[in-house]
């Protein structure tokens, strides 16, 4: 492009080439990157133009409802002042409204710190075209403001350009800085005034053309942004950006639109006296804001569905039409969505519900709470035009909202009067759709001072609301499967841990914060014969719905295992056996231990897991030695069990690795917090998981966090009594009455049914004598007195009982399980000792022995505290 440099007016026009932006010999050139703005009443900006984000790199939803002055300070720009021409002091019209007088123009310089976009990169963060200045310290610009009265009422735009751009890049003093000047002059009076006006119509900011035309038409009116180098010489500033010129649309090229100009005289512009036409811009205004709305909706998209978290999802999707394309947005969602389930089958109707979710506007604030308060739930009526979006799945426009339209809309929000909020906006309704299905819809109002919503808005709030529909769906599914696999989660872990005698244990469970909070981490414990019982934490490599059901299998198959009385390394082994045959993505680490309260001693196993920690009762905290072994699910790896010795009052801390892993830092450094961070071995279960939550600042972890840890209490000796007997019929009477005089020594004759104890054991002494097969074996009989009366029998014979079908008579005291006492006869009915244990007991089972042939039976009978 030539660059037309002006002389003062009683001069002639003079050409000069045209340089790049800031380079070259003679006057700087016009061609500047310019930065459009428009600013409210309360000096707020509502518009800011990517030029704007470049000169200034400051993004566009920072810029957007901040105060102009913070980032650029128009001295007195937005005041009434001096003429906008020298020598032209008459006040003028605008166009199209002749009654109101035309505020004057400012110009001038500013000074404003430098500062980068968050993230911005490329064009942003480097500058804008060739030759930028690395942005360091404070910049000058200069700038031009434009009052709005009529357009848009008490608005104004705003033209800003770095004044590096025009010579020197610092704003000169004394007789110097008048050398150099932003001001204005009659478009009318440079040459090529159709090009220039074109130009100027494609900075306008994101608005349909008609708003588009006569913000131009006027802001042209008052005199076209110029460079003026010492009252001689004037540039008209053109927008450049260092960039090829773009492909327009053949009716839209400049060269045959000056042509047509030339030859006809296009309509519009600033025809008067002496004047000459203006070409006609509509269509080079509709190209721009085609292509600007198409900017905005790639721009939108691009701020939605930053997560798949609803509720945020739901804020970004309101938030993103306010305030660039209207001034009030309200989302509204059937409860479905908000619970993340599915649809009945049809279109809503008058019954379906729906929740005002979210809302934002431009309005002072509080001004719609108490009317449209967020959480409100309702269902419209067929003749609202709310319902009838919803019902069609279209959008419906209303340009302005009538005094009777208002009026029925208000009647339908019993004790709230609507009508000083809507009456005289323009109203679009869009549906928000997914998959054929109408998930909500989203309320649009624009104020009376704006240009009313027409079809072109009507199809980009539609194209917004399919592109928000399928992110809020996303949303949904993704809560859905969420809650799915939370309810799985939920149903699997323990509700409350099982309490067995000898032992104290607590736990907490965070799930994960960042990674689907669904993951595959739980702990159990789990009584076993002997009054052992097996403390296990594991964890499942992966997070969602899938590694909460393969937490599930394997916690089952832990429990179905330890029943057994496995040793923890076969617990382990065929833990991983099956693993193996579940498929090839199973993959857990899972640590085993088994606390005897009686013989204080612990039997651990671990695949892969975090080692555990030991407290004794001195306050000494030490992790446990013990051979990591490979995660269940890789197979054909050994494991080995480790005997370690406890003292009574000792603490024992399982947990997963969320608790002690941090993102880049050593596990090894969360060990050691974790060992330095346990309370006293004296405080409370409960406040010492607290306290070590806190402390490893584990709320909000990435990965899930289990904990479980057991006060080791121990059974005292004076509790328990045992006695080992010869597989002799006459013992079984001997096993009788020691257990009666054991239990009047324990003082139990008023807290249990000592009659019922001594039947129990007669039949399971009797039972064991019966088959033994060895006769030279030994049948060991032990009594636990704790919460529960622990009666055990462990013989040598590994055929486990089976309780029989059969009448389950009771005549007669049985002395075996075949004999009754008194005749000695046989009883025919065989299994008949099993049932009357089961009458008899609390729960009973038995279990092959760990350590050798033979197999314990055992039964719990209860204990009533007086």
């Amino acid at each position: 492009m030539t660059i037309q440099q002006n002389t003062s007016p009683d001069q002639d026009h003079e050409r000069a080439p045209a340089h790049p932006p800031g380079a070259g010999p003679g006057l700087p050139t016009g061609r500047l990157p310019l930065a459009v703005a428009i600013v409210d009443a309360d000096g707020r900006v509502t518009h800011w133009s990517r030029g704007a984000v470049r000169l200034f790199g400051c993004p566009h939803a920072q810029a957007v409802g901040a105060e102009l002055s913070e980032l650029l300070p128009v001295l007195g720009g937005l005041e009434r002042g001096e003429p906008a021409f020298p020598g032209d002091c008459e006040p003028r019209e605008p166009q199209g409204d002749p009654r109101v007088l035309a505020p004057a123009p400012r110009s001038g310089w500013a000074r404003i710190p430098a500062r980068d976009p968050e993230g911005a990169g490329g064009e942003a963060a480097g500058g804008a075209g060739a030759g930028a200045e690395p942005r360091t310290g404070a910049r000058e610009v200069l700038w031009w403001a434009y009052p709005l009265p009529v357009i848009w009422r008490e608005r104004t735009l705003v033209l800003a350009t770095d004044a590096a751009r025009v010579g020197g890049g610092s704003r000169r003093s004394g007789a110097e800085q008048r050398e150099l000047a932003p001001g204005f002059l009659p478009l009318e009076r440079l040459p090529e005034a159709a090009e220039l006006a074109r130009g100027f119509a494609e900075m306008m900011p994101r608005m349909g053309p008609r708003a588009a035309e006569r913000i131009v038409a006027w802001a042209l009116g008052l005199g076209y942004p110029v460079l003026d180098y010492s009252l001689r010489r004037a540039v008209p500033v053109t927008p450049y950006w260092g960039e090829p010129a773009r492909a327009v649309h053949p009716g839209l090229d400049p060269r045959a639109r000056r042509a047509a100009a030339t030859r006809t005289g296009a309509p519009g512009g600033t025809a008067g006296p002496g004047r000459p036409r203006l070409p006609d811009y509509a269509g080079d205004l509709e190209y721009a804001a085609a292509r600007e709305r198409l900017e905005f909706l790639n721009e939108t998209s691009a701020r939605i569905g930053s997560s798949l978290d609803l509720a945020r999802t739901i804020r970004e999707v309101t938030e993103a039409a306010v305030p660039r394309f209207a001034d009030f947005a309200g989302t509204h969602l059937r409860e479905q969505v908000l619970a993340g389930e599915g649809f009945p089958d049809g279109p809503p109707d008058t019954a379906t519900v729906m929740h005002r979710v979210w809302v934002t506007h431009t309005d002072e604030p509080g001004r719609w709470d108490d009317t449209v308060p967020v959480g409100e739930t309702f269902a419209f009526p067929e003749h609202t035009p709310f319902y009838r979006c919803m019902a069609t799945g279209e959008p419906v426009l209303i340009p302005t909202i009538s005094e009777e339209l208002g009026n029925r809309i208000s009647a339908e929000f019993e004790k709230r009067d609507l009508r000083p909020l809507i009456n005289g906006r323009s109203l679009l309704i869009v549906p928000l759709k997914a998959r054929r299905v109408v998930l909500g819809f989203m309320v649009l109002l624009r104020r009376a001072d704006r240009e009313p919503f027409d079809e072109m808005d009507r199809a980009t709030a539609a194209e917004l609301a399919a592109r928000a529909g399928l992110v809020l769906d996303n949303a949904r599914l993704y809560t859905y499967q969420e809650n799915a696999a939370e309810t799985l989660q939920d149903s699997m872990l323990p509700k409350n841990l099982p309490q067995p005698p000898g032992l104290t244990a607590a736990y907490r469970y965070l799930p994960g914060a960042l990674l689907g909070k669904v993951g595959g981490d739980w702990f159990d414990t789990v009584p076993l014969t002997g009054s052992r019982v097996a403390l296990v934490v594991g964890d499942v490599m992966g997070h969602g719905i899938n590694s909460a059901a393969m937490m599930g299998q394997l916690r089952t198959a832990v429990q179905t295992l330890a029943s057994l009385d496995l040793p923890p390394d076969q617990v382990l082994r065929r833990l991983d056996d099956l693993a193996l045959r579940l498929g090839e993505n199973y993959l857990a680490t899972c640590l085993y231990a088994v606390y005897d309260p009686i013989g204080r001693e612990l039997r651990l196993a671990n695949a892969g897991h975090v080692p555990p920690v030991l407290q004794l009762p001195d306050g000494e905290t030490r992790l446990l030695d013990l051979p990591s072994g490979a995660p269940i699910g890789v197979g054909g790896v050994p494991f080995e069990t480790v005997s370690v010795p406890v003292e009574d009052g000792s603490r024992l801390l399982l947990c997963t690795d969320g608790l002690v892993e941090v993102r880049g830092e050593d596990i090894g450094l969360g060990l050691a917090a974790l060992t330095e961070n346990l309370s006293r071995p004296g405080a409370p279960l409960e406040a010492s998981c607290d306290a070590l939550i806190r402390a490893l600042n584990a709320v909000g972890r990435r990965d899930d966090v289990a904990l479980l840890m057991a006060r080791l209490d121990g059974i005292p000796a004076e509790s328990v009594a045992e006695w080992s007997f010869t597989p002799d019929p006459a013992e079984v009477r001997r096993a009788r009455v020691l257990a009666r005089s054991t239990l009047l020594e324990w003082k139990l004759q008023d807290a249990c049914d000592v009659d019922a104890v001594v039947q129990v054991v007669d039949e399971l002494v009797a039972n064991s004598v019966r088959h033994a097969a060895d006769r030279t074996a030994v049948v060991r009989l032990r009594l636990v007195r704790a919460d529960a009366l622990v009666v055990e029998v462990r013989d040598g014979d590994p055929a486990l009982p089976v309780l029989l079908p059969g009448a389950a008579g009771t005549a007669g005291t049985t002395g075996s399980a075949g004999t009754t006492e008194g005749d000695g006869g046989e009883i025919p009915d065989r299994g008949r000792g099993l049932r009357i244990v089961t009458r008899l007991a609390a729960r009973w089972g038995a279990t092959p022995a760990s350590d050798g042939p033979g197999k314990t039976v055992w039964c719990e009978l209860p204990v009533h505290r007086g």
